[in-house]
């Protein structure tokens, strides 16, 4: 494997050092690109997104797009990371591009994203179970990415990866003890609700709590707080889930 461009380690070298460097350098890469773009930056465990931290959000779409690709669990990100290798969806309207995430693409549509492009970092610098890092570009038009546009953001995310040398211990310890989802505590809560209630891994649980919020067209963390504050029992398989209070 090659080792990382001149271009990327100059750009590490210049955010060593700062409080959020990862947000500076996405902040950097979204100024440096000739189109308009939103920037996600994101270290993922596993490659279902179920563990990860986000480490940056530049420009109006990128938290939204994000977010997305955790609640359901698709997206072009996690495809990059299941097929190990960068995903240009530069069309989210075209059915062959969008397969293997549909709903994501109709959701993330209604939200102004009409394009999205991800890059992931495979070099594995945190862990060897590391599915690895990734740098996704959201923009509000279709069309493809230029390929003076890619090389910077493919810059940018081997800057990233070569950042993340800096304080390894601390990402390692936020993917080994935090379930680092956007929707906060109330996911947390619920998914470990659903896993007592059910008999379930936690995993297992975010996968249940996934399927519904799926099934009924809602928001993870909307149903989240349903389990959490209104007593809602989610059935055991995807469906209208029934409210009440869990059985003793």
């Amino acid at each position: 494997m090659t080792g990382p461009r001149a271009e990327a380690a100059a750009l590490a070298a210049r955010h060593i050092g700062q409080a959020r460097p990862s947000q500076y350098l996405g902040e950097a890469c979204r100024a440096a690109l000739h189109g308009s773009y939103s920037v996600g930056l994101t270290l993922a465990a596993d490659a279902a997104l179920a563990q990860r931290v986000s480490l940056c959000c530049a420009g109006p779409l990128a938290e939204r797009g994000e977010s997305l690709q955790i609640n359901l669990g698709e997206g072009p990100c996690v495809q990059a990371l299941g097929q190990r290798a960068p995903v240009f969806a530069d069309d989210l309207d075209n059915a062959d591009t969008t397969r293997q995430w549909p709903v994501y693409a109709q959701q993330a549509t209604a939200h102004h994203i009409r394009a999205a492009f991800a890059l992931p970092v495979l070099n594995g610098t945190i862990s060897a179970q590391q599915a690895g890092l990734v740098l996704t570009l959201y923009r509000d038009r279709p069309g493809p990415i230029s390929g003076a546009d890619l090389r910077t953001a493919q810059d940018h995310a081997e800057a990233a990866d070569l950042l993340l040398l800096t304080a390894p211990a601390q990402i390692e310890d936020d993917l080994a003890h935090a379930w680092l989802l956007p929707a906060g505590a109330v996911v947390h809560q619920a998914i470990g609700m659903i896993s007592y209630r059910h008999t379930l891994t936690t995993g297992q649980a975010l996968a249940l709590l996934r399927a519904h919020a799926h099934t009924q067209n809602t928001d993870l963390s909307t149903l989240a707080q349903a389990v959490v504050h209104d007593h809602l029992t989610l059935p055991d398989t995807p469906g209208p889930a029934s409210s009440g209070p869990a059985e003793s």
